[in-house]
């Protein structure tokens, strides 16, 4: 079976999340997206680079996450989550490209 890339699952977690959460109106349930999508790519950038780019890279992903909130009251709420994805699946990307 084909893997999926983690910079396209990391980006997908942080937009489905937001989007099941906008358009459910169930907050938790956006929540359960997104720390789904976490888990899988932190396994993923485990297995690419190790303890410590998972770890990193997790920290980035929770990052991107909350600061998705402020830059949404400048941007709005859609640019900010887009920007946010962007940035985590080119850390992601950057990180892992050739260890994978």
């Amino acid at each position: 079976m084909p893997r999926i890339p983690s910079p396209a699952i990391a980006a997908a977690g942080l937009v489905g999340g937001y989007a099941v959460a906008r358009w459910t109106k169930k907050r938790p349930l956006g929540g359960v997206v997104l720390a789904g999508a976490g888990a899988l790519a932190a396994r993923e950038w485990q297995q690419a680079g190790g303890g410590k780019v998972a770890a990193g890279l997790a920290t980035a992903y929770v990052a991107a996450f909350a600061g998705s909130h402020p830059l949404a009251k400048k941007i709005g709420a859609w640019p900010a989550v887009f920007s946010v994805a962007g940035g985590m699946a080119a850390a992601s990307w950057a990180v892992t490209r050739d260890k994978a």
